[in-house]
């Protein structure tokens, strides 16, 4: 694996050209996905600026052009009207002021009033490479291009540790005022969220107060990407957790979990109904973000990096990695939160193909097993030996996934194996494997899991238990792959 320098992960892009033989390169990789947003070229993460805005979708990722390294972020831009078919747009932010040098870290965006704000973290970093984090505004003008303002809108709380990020733009109706979420971390190492508020958009900000959630003032110790949302009269919130372990996560450090409750904008408490429950189970699942503007106050649109900090992935070898999942719909049912995927993805569906055993590349399957226990068994060998498994223990109500057996192990230090726990009995599974990666969704949403997977050529089949009904269909492109920076 490449060792990479300082200098060579964060310098300046400065031409398209630097990078059009390594987009030329990856392109033809067998791993490139059909149907989720990844990197032009190098490595994607954290989604950002996630909005609907005059009937088209934006949605950008952080992007480090030069391969598949954590360095100069930018945001990269794309757009869909239905969720689904992305285009890539280029650049949407890049690192060229000073608030920003080392830089476009995550954040968010909202429509209003005909226009379109971005909110980001500006990585400033002095000559002794000692941070500043500037919570900092862009809007989209009438070229599609992303313009900063031309000084940030606050900056870091000295009473604070460096790591104030991720801005999560909020209206709040009944306050009559905008107010902004920003993960952070206290001097003595917990993670929480930091509040201000304001009256307008790109001025007149001040602190509000630290976020509480009582019963989790000790719990991790940074707080990702925070994102809060009101469905069907239940307050979500959503933020990714650092530095700390959590039962049922193996050895991973990094998390993302959900609260259903109540905010209080009067006193900035949480209150949770109950504890934290896993937004999604599986491996690979980071840094959700929450689309604004969508308009209907019984659901949200949610996505998530397919990936984790401090991870390592086959693809790294090819120079890039990384992808977005599918946007998924949240909806409160019966007090609960479910997940399913954007009603879109079924026009991607070409033709339903027997169910013999052979796994295309790109495809969906509709599992219905039996009562009882039950195994699926993704990305076999011919003779149906290895593979991703599931398996269902119908005692306990618990899936069991397993991806030791593939070909291509990775991350074997952080845990291969994890489980899903049902509340129900397992009676479905929706299942969307694409060309490096898997997204599981049980019982029409009431828990998911999603994993990269890389398989070799031998590993395209699959067995299933007994009696199960199955249903494949192969799915066609719907994100570009142009050369767009």
């Amino acid at each position: 694996m490449k060792e990479w320098t300082r200098e060579e992960r964060y310098r300046e892009l400065k031409s398209p050209e630097e990078i059009r033989e390594l987009y030329e390169r990856i392109k033809t990789s067998v791993y490139r996905q059909t149907y989720h947003v990844q990197p032009v070229t190098g490595l994607s993460s954290d989604p950002n600026g996630f909005a609907l805005h005059q009937g088209k979708w934006h949605l950008c990722y952080q992007w480090c052009p030069w391969g598949a390294v954590h360095g100069l972020k930018y945001w990269y831009h794309v757009t869909s009207t239905d969720l689904m078919h992305w285009r890539n747009e280029g650049i949407g932010l890049q690192p060229d002021c000073e608030y920003d040098n080392r830089g476009t870290h995550s954040g968010s965006a909202i429509s209003v009033d005909g226009s379109l704000y971005f909110y980001y973290t500006g990585n400033h970093r002095d000559d002794n490479w000692v941070r500043t984090p500037y919570t900092c505004a862009a809007v989209l003008d009438g070229e599609g291009k992303l313009r900063k303002l031309p000084k940030p809108l606050f900056g870091p709380r000295d009473d604070y540790e460096e790591h104030q990020r991720d801005p999560k733009i909020v209206w709040n109706p009944e306050k009559q005022k905008y107010f902004i979420f920003i993960g952070a971390q206290t001097m003595d190492k917990r993670g929480t969220v930091l509040i201000y508020q304001s009256e307008k958009l790109l001025e007149g900000w001040s602190f509000a107060g630290e976020l509480s959630v009582p019963g989790y003032e000790k719990f991790g110790g940074m707080w990702e990407c925070p994102y809060i949302v009101n469905i069907s009269g239940t307050d979500v919130l959503i933020f990714s957790p650092q530095y700390t372990k959590l039962p049922g996560r193996a050895e991973s450090t990094n998390h993302n979990v959900y609260f259903l409750g109540k905010m209080d904008y009067d006193t900035l408490t949480f209150t949770p109904q109950g504890g934290y429950k896993y937004l999604d189970f599986g491996f690979d699942f980071y840094a959700a973000q929450g689309a604004a503007n969508v308009g209907d106050p019984d659901k949200a649109i949610l996505i998530s990096w397919i990936g984790l900090p401090d991870n390592h992935y086959p693809t790294e070898e090819e120079d890039w990695e990384g992808s977005m999942t599918l946007p998924r719909e949240l909806r409160i049912v019966d007090g609960k939160l479910v997940q399913t995927p954007v009603a879109a993805v079924e026009e991607l569906r070409e033709k339903e193909i027997p169910a013999d055993g052979t796994l295309p590349a790109a495809c969906e399957m509709e599992v219905c097993p039996k009562a009882g226990d039950f195994d699926l068994n993704l990305f076999t060998k011919a003779d149906g030996s290895g593979g991703f498994r599931l398996h269902y223990d119908g005692a306990k109500k618990v899936c069991t996934v397993d991806r030791t057996g593939m070909d291509k192990r990775f991350n074997q230090q952080v845990g291969e194996v994890l489980e899903m726990p049902l509340e129900q009995d397992l009676r479905k599974l929706r299942v969307f494997i694409d060309r490096s990666s898997v997204e599981i969704f049980a019982n029409d949403g009431e828990a998911t899991f999603t994993s990269h997977s890389y398989p070799t050529e031998r590993e395209f089949h699959y067995t299933v238990s007994a009696g199960a009904s199955v249903k494949i269909w192969t799915l066609k492109p719907s994100v570009t792959d142009d050369f767009v920076v």
